[in-house]
């Protein structure tokens, strides 16, 4: 375990309350390399980006699965932000999160990040490596077809 997932332990939240807690992005993306990167020689993952990158879209698409199953329904396209941190086991130090305004209402916020703490738990990313690693995304929720 790294010694930020000690302190803090395995944390879900938006961006502004990373920064009301005194959780820094730059001190996170200080302890955090970057799975995937512009310049290949600072990417984690530089020698299997592709199977990386199937890893990753799995990932989303397992919590969208976790989501529903925990009857959580997007009423419409709902657009984000994500940066998750993860350790070098694959296991979830912090899912940062944000959602445009508007989007959700605060009983779908709350619940959201009450399903997405219970997610983080369990999940383990598919991929381990030699030190911890984050990525960033934008994701857009999709309602489920009825």
């Amino acid at each position: 375990m790294t010694l930020t997932s000690i302190l803090f332990g395995q944390r879900a939240m938006t961006f502004a309350e990373a920064d009301k807690q005194g959780i820094s992005i730059e001190s996170l993306d200080r302890l955090y390399a970057s799975g995937i990167h512009a310049d290949t020689s600072l990417a984690v993952f530089r020698n299997n980006i592709d199977e990386y990158i199937l890893a990753y879209q799995n990932l989303l698409q397992d919590l969208g699965n976790y989501l529903k199953r925990n009857n959580f329904d997007w009423e419409k396209p709902t657009n984000g932000f994500n940066r998750i941190y993860f350790h070098k086991d694959g296991s979830i130090d912090f899912f940062l999160y944000n959602f445009r305004p508007g989007q959700l209402t605060e009983e779908q916020e709350k619940k959201f990040a009450e399903l997405l703490s219970g997610f983080i738990k369990d999940h383990h990313f598919a991929l381990s490596a030699d030190k911890d690693f984050a990525q960033c995304s934008p994701v857009t929720y999709m309602p489920s077809a009825k």
